[in-house]
């Protein structure tokens, strides 16, 4: 019974490779050191999300080169006497590079068909939706937020965005924010694969004297629930701004004693068999009975009393935040049947579980070894360049104590003296072997090869085909964590079209959402000597079409801004192919079509009209008779001769 009161139980959970660390798991319940992360122990943080801000804070430290700060709060001593080279974060850039690819483009299936002979109807609508969203993440700047967002996916292990609609930009807002302020609330007997239908966005405001402000809580929800009667803005008894309901109108055909229909907003249904209010939103074809509701508020730290957490706060202690537009962000209804909130996984979730793994997870241990090798080969290199030197026998003059050394110094020691260097180079160099086998071990386990993190020499590459052997693994570790991103970023895409609707903006009216997506670019390095050879024999062997040749060139990484206009200018030039088509069809218009070149038919040749001879002349004066009389014959029924209303001559 002893050694089973004292065994220790052991938990697996999302952020359990972390427990090696004592300043993450550093009492009795495996519970995060409360004075390295006072933040995720705070009053209203629930306890089931205290392990994962904790996690957050540390995989930032690493980010930062400031793990050994961490944990020299926590009690490490020696701590601050550890190096840190900025190894995590260089891995971190290396993984967010190699995802996001070397570009991203906004695709609409269909859309590559605008211009073509099968264009019709649907492929227009698909070019112009394709046309405005990449209008609109210029205007956004959508790959500088992809790389706000990734980077604290592939870093933190989830990243979050959330949209709005501006009424001043006129059009939706994208921002990122750091996944530990998203709290959303997934109950007991909910998919946590699945969206959740509400959502907190909840952080800390630290006391401000100057401006006399107590330390405060922030908080915005978006909340899917029932569609309510319209609400307008108003203040309470106490003075605080909060929504109200309208009052009710009767209508003019009212039955007395018939219960009036409660107050409905722009569009609105009310169901009086039922009392549900439904909505037919722009982008569904059945109305819709859901709505989401914003609240933006704050509390006073010293007000909030008893146990509670971010999702049961006391509203009635709360002050609700006011738009630039006089609305009350207090259960404001935002006309959308969706929560405008994207939470990003850096990897495909567990089943059932919505948060994803950091890149740091699996490597994290052999990090804090890369650590503490450089650390000691610092301290080697230091004995290296200033060896210890032993001395002994007495100087031939003064007191015999030698204590200065350095270059150019001379001593005279008497008779039996002598001197020796601790030579320290061979442990050096065994510790930098050792640094070189931990930077081999990192890239293994985080299936990033040496090539792809740029330390390899490329000379030592003895093909192309032997490099892509060796960027097998990076591959399915890309392919995998794209996976976890093209749903979403489809999802946010949709979002953005719903939004336009919504918003009414006069670019796309009459415009259907069309099921959008982003296409990251390449990521690995070519060899395009080998791809360019591979293209110029399969297209001069027909085995390969020249649209599928330029495509291949196009993904290696050549400059190709446009492969239509590639491929003409290519067939432009292209003399032997057209003659070919020439010879093969006697079509001169297909063969100005080939060559991008307007061409005119050939001109009939003129008729050759010989000289008459001197001994021709009466032939040819019957020939002109008879010529005069077929003249007559032709003459139009009008009586104007050179007129044939029948044949053509």
């Amino acid at each position: 019974m002893g050694l089973l009161g004292r065994s220790r139980e052991v938990v697996i959970h999302a952020w359990s490779w972390l427990n090696y660390k004592p300043i993450y798991s550093s009492d009795t319940n495996g519970m995060p050191n409360r004075r390295a992360f006072t933040e995720a122990h705070a009053m209203w943080v629930p306890a089931e999300d205290e392990k994962r801000l904790a996690a957050y804070k540390l995989l930032a430290a690493y980010d930062q080169n400031q793990a050994a700060e961490l944990a020299a709060v926590g009690g490490d001593i020696h701590a601050r006497d550890r190096r840190e080279f900025g190894d995590p974060s260089m891995l971190i850039d290396t993984v967010m590079a190699h995802v996001l690819g070397r570009e991203q483009t906004i695709t609409v299936p269909g859309a590559e068909h605008e211009g073509s002979d099968a264009a019709d109807a649907d492929t227009a609508m698909a070019a112009k939706v394709q046309e405005l969203l990449r209008d609109w993440s210029e205007a956004e700047q959508l790959p500088m937020r992809l790389q706000q967002a990734e980077r604290k996916a592939v870093s933190l292990g989830d990243g979050v965005y959330r949209l709005a609609w501006d009424r001043g930009k006129n059009r939706p807002t994208l921002r990122v924010h750091d996944p530990g302020f998203y709290f959303p609330v997934i109950g007991e007997d909910d998919d946590g694969g699945e969206f959740p239908t509400r959502v907190h966005f909840a952080w800390e405001l630290p006391e401000d004297p100057k401006r006399g402000l107590k330390a405060r809580i922030r908080r915005i929800t978006y909340e899917l629930d029932w569609i309510r009667p319209a609400t307008a803005s108003g203040v309470d008894q106490a003075g605080r701004a909060v929504r109200a309901p309208l009052p009710v109108e009767l209508p003019e055909d009212a039955v007395e004693g018939e219960q009036p229909p409660p107050p409905l907003g722009p569009g609105d249904m009310f169901d009086p068999g039922s009392g549900a209010i439904s909505r037919m939103y722009a982008w569904n074809d059945q109305p819709s009975f859901a709505t989401c509701y914003l609240t933006d508020a704050t509390w006073n730290l010293g007000d909030i009393k008893g146990p509670c957490d971010v999702d049961s706060l006391p509203l009635g202690a709360a002050t609700f935040a006011t738009r630039s537009d006089g609305e009350v962000l207090d259960h404001l209804d935002l006309l959308l049947d969706f929560i405008p909130v994207i939470h990003l996984p850096n990897t495909v979730p567990p089943a059932e579980e919505h948060w994803g793994q950091s890149s740091l997870a699996k490597v994290l241990q052999v990090l804090d070894e890369l650590a503490g090798s450089d650390t000691d080969s610092a301290r080697a290199s230091a004995t290296t360049g200033s060896p210890p030197i032993g001395i002994w026998g007495k100087a031939a003059t003064g007191s015999g104590v030698l204590e200065e050394v350095g270059p150019g110094i001379v001593y005279t020691l008497g008779e039996g003296g002598g001197m020796v260097a601790v030579d320290t180079s061979r442990n050096l160099a065994e510790l930098r072997n050792h640094v070189h086998d931990l930077h081999d071990r990192t890239a293994n386990v985080a299936r990033i090869p040496a090539v792809a993190l740029g330390t390899m020499d490329p000379s030592k590459v003895p093909s192309g085909y032997a490099l892509q052997l060796s960027l097998g693994p990076l591959d399915s570790l890309v392919a995998a964590m794209r996976l976890a991103r093209d749903h979403k970023y489809a999802l946010l895409l949709k979002m953005v079209q719903r939004l336009f609707l919504a918003g009414q903006h006069p670019d796309w009216a009459g415009i259907q959402p069309q099921p959008a997506k982003l296409t990251f670019g390449a990521y690995t390095p070519t060899d395009k000597t080998a791809v360019l050879e591979q293209v110029t024999t399969g297209v001069e062997k027909g085995v390969l079409s020249l649209e599928t040749g330029v495509r291949m060139l196009e993904d290696a990484g050549f400059p190709i801004d446009d492969a239509a206009e590639e491929i003409e200018r290519i067939q432009s030039r292209q003399f032997d192919a057209a003659k070919a088509l020439a010879d093969a069809t006697g079509d001169s218009g297909a063969v100005g079509d080939y060559l991008g070149l307007d061409l005119n038919p050939d001109p009939v040749a003129p008729a050759v009209v010989l000289p008459a001879l001197p001994g021709d002349q009466a032939a040819a004066d019957d020939q002109a008779a008879a010529d005069g009389t077929q003249a007559e014959a032709v003459t139009s029924g009008n009586g104007k001769p050179g007129q044939d209303r029948g044949n053509t001559r």
